[in-house]
C-alpha cells in the first residue's frame, strides 16, 4: 500500500496545479508562458525520497495534464466512433493514464537520482527530454503536443529547432523549471542558485538572438526562391454527411465552386483536404473525369484527398491516398499514407480491445502506403503530409532528403468539432516549417487551414466551420538544415549523458557501500 505521506492535500494540490499549468500551456487556451514554470510545483511535490510516493505523484499531474490536452478523445469515439458514453470517457481515461505513466517515470527518476546526489537541475530536463522521445516512438507513437509545442507562436524563440528539433525547446523549458524551483526553495543555495539563474538567462537570450539572426537571414536567402499561387480549399462538409452516395454530388460540387476563380493566371497549385472526394477517384467515371477537366479549366495543378483501394489474391485493401493532377487534366502522381491513426484506420490488439472497432466511418481497415515519395509538380518536387503525419518530425525530414522543396498537408479535423484538437493540430505542424525551412500548404476540411512560412509564421488561416478558399503564395525552398540532414543528434546526446548519469549514480552508490564496511 502507498505511505499515507503520498496523498497529503498539499502534495495533491501541487501535483494537480502543475497538470493544470502544463495543459493551459497548449492550445485553444495558449498561455505558452505558464509551460516555463509549470513543473515548479511538481518539483516541490518530489521533495519525498520515496520512489512510490514519487511515481504517484507523477502520475496525478500526468492525468491532470493529458486530460486536458485530450478530453476531446470522448467526443471522437462517441459522435463518431458511436461508442456509448460510459465506454467514451474510459477510452479517454485510458489512454491519458498511459501518457501519465511518462510523467510518473519523470518523477520516479528525479527521485533516483537526487538520491545519488544528482541535483534536479541535471536530471530533470534529461529525463523529460528522454522520456518524450520515447512517448512519441513507442507503440507507434503519439508524440501530441509534446511541452515544445506550447511555443508556437513565439517565433524568435523556436527557430532552434533547426539544429534541435522540437527536443531543444523542450530541455530548456524544463532547465528553466528547474532553476526557478532552485530560486525559490532555496535548495541550491544562494551561490549556486545564482549561477543558475544566470546560466537560464544567457541560454534564453542566446536561444532569442540566433531565432532573430535566422529569421532576418531566412529572408535574404529565399527572396528570389521561385513562387507559385495556392489556393486551400475549406470544403466545410460536415462529418455525418461525408460518406453518405447521395450527397456525394453536392460534396464535389461546393469543392469546384470553391476551386473556381481562385487561379486567374493559372500555374498555381489548388489543394483539397483529406478524402475531400469521398469515392474512388482511381475509378475511371464520370466523377473522375469532371475533376480532370476542373484542373484543365484552372490550368492549375490540383491535389486532392481520396480513399483509393488496390486488390492482392482476390481481395481488395484500402488506402488513404492523395492525387496530384497535372493543369492538363492527368494524373501526375499519388501518395498513399504511411503512418496510419491507430483506431481510426486500423485496429491494433483488436483482442485485447475488442470494443474499439474502427472508430471513424468509411470503408474499412487501411493498409499503409509504400514510402515517402514526393509528387513532381513540373520540376520541383512536394511532401504530402495526410492527417497527423504533420505531426511527426521524421516524416517532414525524410521528405526533405528525399528533395521535398514544399510540404503540403492535407487533413480532416471534422472528428474534433470546436474542442481544443484543430488548434492543437496546427501548433504542431508549424515545426516541420521550422526543422526543414520549408514552407507549408494546409487544407482541412473544416479548417484549420493555413499558409506557414519556414520560419514559422502563420502567414494566413482560415477559421473553424467556415466554407471558404483560402489563396497565397508559397515558395519552393532548396535549404538543407542542420536538423534535415543529422536528425535527432541533439536528443541522441540526451540519452547518452542520462546513460552517464545512471553510471554515476551506481558508481556513488557502490562508493558509499564500500565506505560502510571500512
Amino acid at each position: 500500500m502507498f505511505n499515507h505521506r503520498a496523498l497529503t492535500p498539499v502534495n495533491l494540490i501541487l501535483s494537480v496545479a502543475s497538470g493544470v499549468f502544463l495543459f493551459l500551456s497548449f492550445p485553444k487556451f495558449g498561455l505558452s508562458i505558464f509551460a516555463w514554470f509549470s513543473l515548479v510545483p511538481l518539483l516541490y511535490a518530489l521533495r519525498t525520497n520515496r520512489l512510490i510516493e514519487g511515481m504517484l505523484t507523477g502520475l496525478i499531474t500526468g492525468l491532470v495534464y493529458n486530460i486536458g490536452i485530450i478530453y476531446w478523445v470522448i467526443f471522437v469515439v462517441v459522435g463518431y466512433g458511436h461508442l456509448p458514453i460510459y465506454l467514451g470517457v474510459p477510452v479517454m481515461l485510458l489512454l491519458a493514464l498511459y501518457l501519465s505513466v511518462y510523467v510518473s517515470l519523470f518523477s520516479a527518476g528525479v527521485i533516483f537520482f537526487r538520491g545519488r546526489g544528482i541535483p534536479e537541475i541535471i536530471s530533470a530536463p534529461l529525463l523529460w527530454t528522454c522520456l518524450e522521445y520515447g512517448k512519441s516512438c513507442l507503440l507507434t507513437g503519439f508524440p501530441w503536443e509534446n511541452l515544445a509545442y506550447s511555443q508556437y507562436l513565439n517565433t524568435s524563440l523556436i527557430q532552434i529547432a533547426d539544429i534541435t528539433g522540437i527536443y531543444g525547446i523542450t530541455f530548456l523549458a524544463v532547465f528553466t523549471n528547474c532553476v526557478i524551483y532552485d530560486l525559490i526553495s532555496g535548495r541550491a543555495g544562494k551561490g549556486r542558485a545564482l549561477l543558475e539563474g544566470v546560466t537560464a538567462c544567457i541560454l534564453v537570450a542566446l536561444v532569442f538572438y540566433y531565432g532573430t539572426f535566422k529569421i532576418d537571414s531566412l529572408k535574404e536567402t529565399i527572396k528570389d526562391a521561385k513562387s507559385v499561387e495556392v489556393a486551400l480549399i475549406q470544403g466545410n462538409i460536415d462529418q455525418s454527411i461525408k460518406w453518405n452516395p447521395q450527397y456525394q454530388k453536392e460534396t464535389l460540387n461546393i469543392y469546384e465552386d470553391l476551386s473556381s476563380g481562385t487561379m486567374q493566371s493559372g500555374q498555381g497549385l489548388v489543394v483539397w483536404p483529406e478524402t475531400a472526394v469521398p469515392f474512388f477517384f482511381q475509378n475511371a467515371d464520370d466523377r473522375q473525369k469532371d475533376i480532370l477537366c476542373l484542373a484543365e479549366k484552372l490550368k492549375s495543378y490540383l491535389l486532392l484527398g481520396s480513399p483509393s483501394y488496390v486488390k492482392e489474391n482476390r481481395r481488395a485493401s484500402f488506402l488513404n491516398s492523395a492525387y496530384l493532377i497535372s493543369p492538363a487534366g492527368a494524373v501526375a502522381g499519388r501518395y498513399d499514407k504511411v503512418h496510419l491513426v491507430p483506431y481510426g484506420e486500423y485496429v491494433p490488439l483488436h483482442s485485447l480491445f475488442p470494443f474499439l472497432d474502427k472508430l471513424v466511418t468509411g470503408v474499412g481497415d487501411f493498409k499503409s502506403g509504400r514510402g515517402y515519395y514526393p509528387l513532381l509538380m513540373d520540376d520541383e518536387k512536394i511532401g504530402v503530409l495526410i492527417c497527423f503525419e504533420g505531426i511527426f518530425p521524421e516524416i517532414s525530414r525524410e521528405y526533405r532528403k528525399n528533395g521535398a522543396s514544399l510540404l503540403v498537408n492535407i487533413t480532416n479535423d471534422a472528428w474534433f468539432g470546436r474542442s481544443s484538437a484543430p488548434y492543437q493540430h496546427l501548433s504542431m505542424t508549424v515545426f516541420r516549417a521550422v526543422e526543414n525551412r520549408l514552407y507549408i500548404a494546409r487544407a482541412a476540411n473544416t479548417g484549420i487551414s493555413a499558409i506557414i512560412g519556414p520560419t514559422g509564421e502563420i502567414i494566413s488561416k482560415t477559421e473553424l466551420f467556415e466554407r471558404t478558399a483560402l489563396t497565397g503564395t508559397v515558395k519552393f525552398i532548396d535549404y538543407e538544415t542542420f536538423y534535415s540532414k543529422y536528425g535527432d543528434i541533439f536528443i541522441w546526446s540526451c540519452f547518452f549523458l542520462l546513460f552517464l548519469l545512471f553510471l554515476i549514480s551506481i558508481f556513488r552508490r557502490r562508493k558509499e557501500n564500500d565506505r560502510r564496511f571500512v
